[in-house]
């Protein structure tokens, strides 16, 4: 098993990634004048970033990226920072933004989203040292808190309302479903990435287990939710 994973991990991510992109692609047609338009966007982004975040295996072994070795960009910390533990909890907290109807529950997203961000960059600023070389957790758990309000208020909406009815056939169910479980498992991982180095490759291996675990959970989530869903409208013509 460590074998395999040392081998084909970043296979098997992208594989996951990239299925639920072009997945979104056949299906954009569906989904061209909803908010899932940007979700499908998001989903590329994903796969762009995580392909972006693989410089550093060019770096070792006289790679084409040697030459920032031993610099502050040796390591991707900062880069999936960025894009991963702060852009992707601002697109979330868009994307609820204009799914959800309430404007009170439009009102918390916003700001929480904002104070989100401000946090963040404060972070980053007081520890910028830091930021080339470790993940925050402050980051990662108001992250995580930004998409529990978002997802919690979102279930409380539906379940306020007749979508409830055919929630199975909204597309925002199935990204609600995946993004909160996949932040409810990951975040407590980013407290132990001390441990996330090649003195203790038992650590390593359990920790990509969880992660293509959630990673395949959450965009098997995805793919199924993007084929089998329905635009908002026809939901609910059909409840006529």
């Amino acid at each position: 098993m460590k074998e395999f994973l040392r081998s084909n991990y970043l296979l098997l991510i992208f594989s996951f990634e990239i299925l639920a992109a072009i997945t979104g692609l056949l299906f954009y047609k569906k989904y061209k004048h909803m908010a899932a338009k940007y979700f499908i966007y998001f989903l590329f982004y994903l796969f762009i970033c995580e392909l972006l975040c693989t410089y550093t295996l060019f770096i070792n072994n006289d790679g084409f990226l040697k030459f920032l070795k031993g610099t502050i960009f040796e390591k991707n910390y900062w880069l999936s920072t960025i894009t991963w533990s702060i852009g992707s909890i601002l697109f979330f907290s868009y994307y609820y933004y204009k799914i959800i109807v309430s404007t009170t529950y439009k009102v918390i997203i916003k700001y929480s989203g904002i104070f989100f961000l401000i946090i963040s960059v404060a972070q980053i600023i007081i520890n910028f040292q830091d930021y080339f070389n470790r993940f925050f957790p402050l980051i990662n758990v108001l992250g995580a808190i930004v998409v529990l309000i978002c997802t919690i208020l979102y279930f409380v909406e539906i379940l306020q309302s007749e979508t409830i009815l055919k929630f199975y056939k909204s597309i925002n169910f199935y990204i609600s479903c995946a993004i909160l479980i996949w932040w409810l498992i990951m975040t407590p991982l980013v407290f132990y990435d001390i441990y996330f180095n090649k003195t203790d490759w038992n650590f390593v291996i359990l920790k990509w287990q969880i992660y293509l675990f959630a990673n395949f959970f959450m965009y098997t989530t995805f793919t199924i939710g993007l084929i089998v869903s329905k635009p908002e409208k026809q939901i609910k013509l059909s409840k006529k």
